[in-house]
């Protein structure tokens, strides 16, 4: 580490609260799937600001729309109507099953409007004793205290309590640990289709068919939480768009012909939405979505016209032809390719995850893994106790696929147990 790096690392957290460890060195820019800090030195950004770079850094369509929007209008009041809020919210309803659009910063004030919306419906719905929430173990749904206090976290923070009451937890992929506890007081179950924190566990098709019918049955709001997942992370513009299931897959073969995508009735959305600038968004099938009244929510900066027209943009790529059919391809190159170094290595005990939201357990600590690919040139995060996770922006190619697949092989027959 050079002395500049250490001096700029020190010096920030001289102002700084120390939220994060700090990395040993200084991010300076960034270009496609690639990051070069302040001495110049490249790495395949397999971090991607955890899912949030979806297109990369420096994307042409990004920037030019950053540019020119920032030059006409950047902010107003959020009662006024603009073009860039009314195209942003169109294309969410038209390329997903839901009918109302509130727009957010982030992902943990997507579910705290999320939350809000369910508690409201189920107020008036079903009434005011109707106010419990069923979130799951390993969970992870944001910092803020409604997005918190549905995030098993909460268990090993009490420091920050009390957190909001009426919330139970079940066990991921468990039907029956969710019916123990639905009864007439549940206004909502809240869920992640891919666990972030829980390690890149995917939730399987039949649970979530399951669920939507528990939620059917019971008169329950069911909220997915697609902040991480969102956003062509797993291959669909909209994560729910990657589940589909029939009753057949729960005996035996399963029939394509009869597979139903399973939709939520409000989804939290953030991250990869505006590949890199800061905005985010709720989505309500109308009965749900028409309890969020005027006064009951707002925002100062959400839906102003520049976030606005950086999501429209982001969403506009994606939809192109064969945007899609590539993060499939790229997914599979990466997942052959960890399973090949899984059998030669014996290094790696777990591959989990979805498109390019990839989670790899290990026989190393990972805080030294994780230096030791750093040390390689390729940035990753860690998801929950112990998991490597891999989560490049979708427009990696297929040679630096396998170029990452190199730096990891390297790393792990570098590494002693």
């Amino acid at each position: 580490m050079s002395t500049d790096t250490q001096k700029i690392i020190d010096e920030s957290f001289q102002y700084l609260m120390k939220t994060y460890s700090p990395q040993p060195v200084v991010m300076d820019h960034g270009k496609g799937a690639y990051a070069y800090d302040t001495s110049g030195k490249k790495y395949l950004d397999f971090a991607a600001g955890i899912a949030v770079a979806s297109l990369g850094h420096a994307h042409p369509a990004v920037l030019k729309t950053i540019n020119e929007q920032a030059a006409r209008m950047i902010t107003c009041q959020a009662s006024y109507a603009t073009k860039e809020k009314l195209h942003a919210a169109e294309l969410l309803v038209k390329t997903s099953c839901f009918d109302l659009v509130y727009f957010s910063n982030s992902g943990t004030e997507s579910v705290e409007a999320a939350l809000k919306c369910a508690r409201k419906w189920a107020y008036e719905e079903k009434g005011e004793e109707c106010n419990e929430i069923i979130a799951f173990h390993n969970s992870f749904h944001g910092r803020t205290y409604g997005s918190a206090s549905v995030t098993e976290k909460r268990h090993v923070q009490p420091f920050f309590g009390p957190y909001l009451p009426g919330v139970h937890f079940a066990t991921f992929n468990d039907l029956d640990s969710v019916k123990a506890l639905v009864s007439d007081k549940t206004a909502a179950i809240i869920i992640e289709p891919v666990q972030g924190e829980g390690g890149l566990t995917p939730a399987h098709p039949s649970f979530l068919r399951s669920l939507r019918a528990l939620c059917d049955e019971h008169n329950i709001c069911l909220i997915f939480d697609e902040v991480q997942t969102g956003f062509g992370r797993l291959g669909t513009l909209h994560a729910y768009q990657a589940f589909a299931c029939c009753p057949d897959c729960q005996h035996g073969e399963p029939n394509p012909a009869n597979h139903q995508i399973i939709e939520p009735d409000i989804a939290c959305w953030a991250k990869g939405m505006g590949s890199g600038f800061p905005v985010g968004a709720m989505a309500a099938k109308k009965k749900f979505g028409e309890a969020i009244t005027v006064g009951t929510h707002g925002t100062t900066y959400g839906g102003n016209p520049l976030a606005c027209a950086v999501a429209a943009t982001v969403i506009e790529e994606m939809l192109k032809d064969g945007f899609m059919e590539h993060v499939h391809a790229v997914s599979n190159i990466l997942f052959k390719g960890l399973n090949d170094i899984r059998r030669s290595s014996n290094k790696i005990t777990d591959i989990r995850g979805k498109g390019l939201m990839l989670g790899v357990d290990t026989v190393f600590d990972i805080k030294k893994l994780l230096g030791a690919l750093q040390s390689n040139g390729l940035m990753a995060t860690q998801a929950g106790k112990a998991t490597l996770r891999l989560t490049p922006p979708l427009i990696l190619s297929e040679g630096e696929a396998k170029e990452a697949l190199a730096v990891i092989e390297k790393t792990l027959s570098e590494m002693d147990e």
